[in-house]
């Protein structure tokens, strides 16, 4: 185990973004065939959390197109300073919590967002996109910890919230975002995914587009369980200074 970390370590520290990319890109191509998925089907959505708008545009120069932020005062700084790098437009996700006061901020920048996980966020939000006059695409955050202290649904709510969710006017409902608690291996994630999978095939078919889940640790499990989106940091962008 410690030889394997320090292969890590080693790989991460002498090599670039593009190789990184590449190789995460192939590591989803083979759990899309273990689980017998067509090529393609999973989309990559890389986590710029505290990297810098240059490390971005690299990710974006090797062919991703989708990014995901925690905080949306960091991504109002980092959006607009992009645009002296790429010149080609992304996607932006936001992926954190979501405080109701800073939706008036989150509908201007993210066409998706991840962490609905209130029906009182929800109205804002709707409230804020109808204002706009546009269309507001977004997850139910569902919370597999069991830790009343973590954001997200509980499961046995998500449903409901779901459907109060996708009857506000303004918003788009397109599935369900979840994390798996910290464990040390990724298999460990497996029965949290299965169960978001479970709700997620619950949901009526307008309403069930996209299921967000897996990060750096466990994405390949999350992906033979149904992912159709993934949620990449660290394999990318290397350990981030400030976690």
């Amino acid at each position: 185990m410690l030889l394997l970390a320090f292969v890590v370590v080693m790989e991460q520290a002498f090599s670039t973004v593009a190789d990184r990319v590449a190789a995460v890109q192939e590591r989803i191509a083979r759990a899309e065939a273990r689980a017998g998925r067509s090529p393609g089907t999973v989309r990559l959505v890389a986590v710029t959390k505290r990297v810098p708008a240059a490390r971005v545009a690299e990710a974006a120069a090797a062919g991703v197109t989708e990014f995901g932020e925690n905080y949306v005062q960091e991504a109002r700084a980092k959006i607009p300073e992009l645009t002296q790098y790429i010149a080609t437009d992304i996607n932006w996700h936001l992926i954190g919590h979501l405080q109701t006061n800073k939706a008036k901020y989150a509908v201007l920048l993210f066409p998706l967002i991840h962490t609905v996980d209130t029906y009182q966020l929800a109205q804002e939000l709707g409230r804020q996109t109808s204002k706009r006059h546009k269309t507001q695409n977004v997850l139910i955050e569902v919370n597999l910890s069991g830790d009343p202290g973590r954001a997200g649904a509980r499961p046995e709510e998500s449903l409901e919230l779901a459907d109060r969710v996708g009857a506000v006017p303004g918003l788009e409902l397109k599935g369900l975002m979840g994390m798996a608690p910290y464990a040390e291996g990724s298999e460990d994630a497996r029965p949290h995914f299965r169960r978001l999978r479970a709700l997620f095939d619950r949901l009526p078919g307008p309403n069930r587009q996209i299921l967000s889940m897996g990060m750096s640790g466990d994405f390949e499990v999350a992906i033979e369980e149904g992912a159709t989106l993934v949620r990449i940091g660290t394999a990318l962008f290397g350990k981030r200074e400030g976690g």
